[in-house]
């Protein structure tokens, strides 16, 4: 593999990794979407160091991480202790959501992942928003997947269409979205009402929880209703995208009554 080739070209790669230091540098110089700029940790080179302010002044997520999770990353063997992962197109904002349904005439249905490590999830649950006509996904700028090559892929394409807003606090979000009249329904196993119970015809947002984890606690208090999907069983919870398929085809059953 030619080290030298354009960075344009690494970007085609499937995983979209782009990775050297003049790659990551032009790849930002040239506003090229990016999801996360990975930083070897420890290092004091000055390279690094105008990287790491170029893509923050940028708004994109700079993650330390150790040089082994790195090498393990590479393509080609000689990341010179940087490599960028390129985002599949550019985030929305939460403004673009909410002028989405406004668009439609319809009262927003969004959902909101809170820290959905896994690709595949969040590929799915962006599918599935798609499909049941949400208006957008919302989710974190740290402890999240991105608008990766895998996260795209997962989707079905449906990422080219939906849009997908990315955040710095998902508290303050939330906080906003209430201010402008939305409900925020937070999904959790102990929650004491049902997802029958919520009235999801009117504007409306779902959180849906981290894999392992559920949603954070100043997620969940900062939810207006708590709601739980119903369970048999030995097992008291579900899979985060398929969790947000019930919430959000109920909401369809509710808006088409």
């Amino acid at each position: 593999m030619d080290k030298q080739r354009d960075w344009k070209d690494r970007q085609q790669e499937p995983d979209g990794i782009v990775e050297g230091r003049n790659a990551v540098i032009e790849a930002l110089r040239a506003g090229t979407p990016i999801d996360k700029v990975y930083i070897a940790k420890g290092e004091t080179d000055s390279a690094l160091g105008h990287i790491a302010a170029k893509a923050k002044a940028a708004g994109i997520a700079v993650v330390d991480c150790d040089r082994r999770k790195l090498d393990a990353m590479s393509v080609t063997h000689s990341h010179q202790g940087v490599i960028a992962v390129a985002a599949v197109r550019e985030y929305a904002t939460v403004e673009d959501i909410l002028e989405a349904a406004a668009e439609k005439g319809e009262a927003p249905l969004i959902v909101v992942c809170d820290e959905l490590s896994d690709p595949h999830n969040l590929g799915a649950v962006i599918r599935t928003a798609y499909c049941a006509g949400a208006h957008g996904v919302i989710i974190p700028k740290r402890r999240s997947a991105g608008l990766t090559a895998v996260v795209a892929k997962t989707s079905a394409g449906a990422v080219s269409h939906l849009p997908v807003a990315r955040v710095a606090n998902l508290t303050a979000c939330l906080k906003e979205l209430k201010g402008a009249g939305i409900w925020v329904y937070g999904t959790a196993a102990d929650a004491k009402g049902s997802m029958y119970q919520a009235d999801l015809k009117g504007p409306a947002a779902i959180v849906i929880g981290s894999e392992g984890e559920g949603m954070s606690r100043l997620v969940r208090e900062t939810c207006d209703v708590l709601v739980s999907i119903p369970m048999k069983g030995k097992l008291n919870s579900l899979n985060a995208s398929a969790s947000a398929a019930i919430l959000l085809y109920e909401a369809v059953r509710q808006r088409q009554g």
